[in-house]
């Protein structure tokens, strides 16, 4: 045969595939969703973001006409539900909702198989502060009096966080580093057990989200010593912000947003985005996620992305001057 004629047999198979592929993709595109979707929660049952993938999943999947089936993927400070979302096929039967932590915090903290450039931003979907608190049979009545008693006695007292490098242990690292303290660091597999530690008396101090506070707060479990976020919350009208208690520096919050593998169709991740904001306009989700403190919120793809980078570089520069380490 001709080169020429070979070249041009050649050049039109690969155009010919090109096109199959291509009319594949947009089949798989304009047939999504057909059956359940998965949305993996890098957290154990039972945490924040748990019941907010619950609460999400129950209003997109009314607006998708198919199951939403939310699926516990905890451990690594949620590396591992972050890894089994990225390395899943991009064809939008699997989702994950996550907090920045492991998007964020264990890539600048440990070796991940992945990084920001290998996901998927769909949408943020909330954001919630932290709160400081403790038990409410230690004594401690105040921040003031807190701070006091933990820089009198270094290393006396400790705190739990729901893993290394995840928002908790920042937050109080920063908490650590403004008020010249030196705490003990428990860390437990999520926030859930991280809760327990500090209701059961095992740790004297914890920073966790508002929402899984609230109820322990309500019933006089746990006392809450401050907000660390910007304002009061409106459930915690009493509860002073952190800046109000002398620690201005001391925010951290929660963003949660939802993520997909990189090569998922854009199609697919259009309408992955506007049914998770319909969810968020319910009158029903919106009211949920006030009563818990939430704040709900959304993005394009590209905002969820950028502030990612930009809650990176911070966290980045937290873990280097804290010697935040894995172990």
């Amino acid at each position: 045969m001709p080169i020429s004629r070979r070249i041009l047999t050649t050049t039109f198979a690969i155009c010919a595939g090109m096109g199959l592929f291509a009319m594949g993709t947009n089949a798989t595109a304009q047939s999504w969703p057909n059956k359940p979707i998965k949305l993996i929660v890098p957290y154990a049952a039972g945490g924040p973001a748990d019941a907010i993938a619950r609460q999400f999943a129950i209003k997109m999947q009314s607006n998708l006409g198919q199951p939403i089936v939310v699926d516990n993927r905890a451990g690594a400070g949620g590396v591992i539900g972050v890894e089994a979302t990225v390395k899943a096929a991009p064809d939008g039967y699997t989702l994950a909702l996550v907090a920045n932590g492991p998007l964020v915090g264990m890539p600048n903290l440990t070796k991940t198989s992945y990084n920001l450039e290998d996901v998927q931003f769909i949408t943020l979907v909330a954001k919630v502060p932290g709160v400081l608190v403790v038990n409410s049979k230690s004594g401690f009545d105040s921040m003031s009096g807190f701070l006091s008693k933990a820089k009198a006695q270094p290393e006396k007292y400790s705190y739990s966080s729901s893993g290394p490098g995840t928002t908790p242990h920042i937050g109080i690292e920063i908490f650590k580093n403004q008020a010249k303290l030196s705490l003990m660091h428990v860390p437990y597999k999520g926030a859930a057990p991280a809760m327990t530690a500090l209701l059961s008396g095992e740790v004297d101090l914890t920073m966790v989200d508002l929402l899984p506070a609230i109820p322990h707060i309500q019933s006089g479990a746990i006392k809450a010593l401050a907000i660390a976020g910007i304002n009061r919350s409106s459930l915690l009208p009493n509860v002073p912000t952190t800046a109000e208690t002398g620690l201005a520096g001391v925010t951290m919050e929660t963003i949660y947003g939802i993520i997909a593998p990189k090569t998922m169709p854009a199609s697919i991740a259009a309408q992955v985005r506007e049914a998770a904001i319909a969810a968020l306009h319910t009158q029903e989700l919106k009211q949920w996620l006030n009563q818990q403190g939430v704040m709900d919120i959304s993005s394009t793809g590209s905002e969820y992305q950028q502030l990612m980078r930009a809650e990176s570089d911070k966290w980045k520069n937290i873990i280097s001057v804290a010697k935040i380490t894995a172990n």
